[in-house]
C-alpha cells in the first residue's frame, strides 16, 4: 500500500469514527430534529431540500456512486488498474460497514434523527430515493389532476442498444403512477401493471412522465401513464391499485408491528 493510499484510508477511518451530529435542515415544528408535519415532496418540480446534513452528505456520497457505477459499465482500464481500484473501494466498503447501520427504511425512521417515514422513504426508495445510489433520477410532482415526471437512465440500465431495459422501464412506472394514485384520494398497493412498450426507450435523455386517474370502484383505483421522448411516446401503462383493507395508514402500522415483533 503506497503512502497515499493509506493516508486515504486513515482519513476515512477517522471521519467514521467521529460521533454522529445531525444539523436538521428545515422544520416547521420549532424542534430540533422533528420533521414537518406534513411532508409533500410532490408539490412542485423543485427537488426538495434534504431533511439534515447527514441527508445531504448522503445524497452527495449516493451521486459519487452514481458516477463511478456510470464509468465501471463504461470504461475499459488496464487489469492491474483495475485490480487496484478493487482493493481500495473493498477497503473503503468495509471501513464504511464499521459505521453505525440501520436495515430499511423503518430502522431510520424509528432511529428518531432523520425524518418521519416520508422524509426517509424519499432519501432511500429503490427508484426514486435521492440518496439510494441504484435509483435512476427520477423526480415527480402534481399540477392539478394530474402527475408528472422526469428521468434519465444512464449505461448502467442498457438493455437492447442505446434504450432502457423493459425491466426499469416498468419499474419506473411502477414507482411513478404509485405515486399518481394519489389523485383517485384512497392509496393503496399496486395489484396490476400493464405495460405496452411501444418504442425502444432511450438512454441518456430526459424523459417525459405524465399520469392521470382512469377511475375509482371501489377499493381500486386505475391509473393511466405514459413516458415520451420529445413528443413521441415509446411506452404506456394502466395500473389497479388496491386500498387494503382499513387504510393503507392501517396496512402501513401492522406491518411496523410485524417488523418489530
Amino acid at each position: 500500500m503506497n503512502r497515499d493510499t493509506k493516508s486515504r484510508n486513515q482519513g476515512l477511518a477517522t471521519v467514521i469514527a467521529r460521533p454522529l451530529r445531525y444539523n436538521v435542515r428545515h422544520s416547521n415544528s420549532g424542534e430540533p430534529g422533528m420533521s414537518d408535519p406534513v411532508f409533500n415532496p410532490f408539490e412542485s418540480e423543485e427537488i426538495t431540500p434534504p431533511f439534515s446534513d447527514h441527508w445531504d452528505a448522503k445524497r452527495r456520497l449516493a451521486q459519487a456512486m452514481r458516477d463511478l457505477i456510470e464509468v465501471v459499465v463504461t470504461s475499459t482500464p488496464e487489469i492491474e488498474d483495475m485490480n487496484e481500484i478493487s482493493e481500495r473501494l473493498e477497503l473503503q466498503a468495509r471501513q464504511l460497514a464499521k459505521a453505525p447501520r440501520l436495515y430499511g427504511v423503518l430502522a431510520f425512521q424509528e432511529d428518531g434523527m432523520h425524518g418521519a417515514m416520508g422524509e426517509v422513504n424519499h432519501e432511500l426508495n429503490a427508484l426514486a430515493g435521492s440518496s439510494n445510489p441504484l435509483a435512476p433520477n427520477l423526480n415527480m410532482w402534481f399540477e392539478g389532476e394530474r402527475a408528472y415526471g422526469t428521468v434519465t437512465c444512464g449505461w448502467a440500465y442498457e438493455g437492447p442498444p442505446y434504450h432502457i431495459h423493459g425491466g426499469y422501464v416498468a419499474a419506473i412506472f411502477d414507482q411513478f403512477m404509485g405515486m399518481a394514485q394519489i389523485i383517485g384520494k384512497q392509496p393503496g398497493m399496486t395489484g396490476t401493471l400493464k405495460t405496452r412498450y411501444l418504442k425502444p426507450t432511450p438512454l441518456n435523455r430526459e424523459l417525459k412522465l405524465e399520469a392521470w386517474l382512469l377511475r375509482v370502484e371501489g377499493r381500486k383505483t386505475v391509473i393511466k401513464a405514459e413516458i415520451r421522448d420529445g413528443d413521441t411516446v415509446t411506452a404506456e401503462c394502466e395500473g389497479l391499485f388496491i386500498r387494503p383493507s382499513g387504510g393503507i395508514q392501517l396496512h402501513a402500522r401492522q406491518e411496523t408491528e410485524n417488523a418489530t415483533r
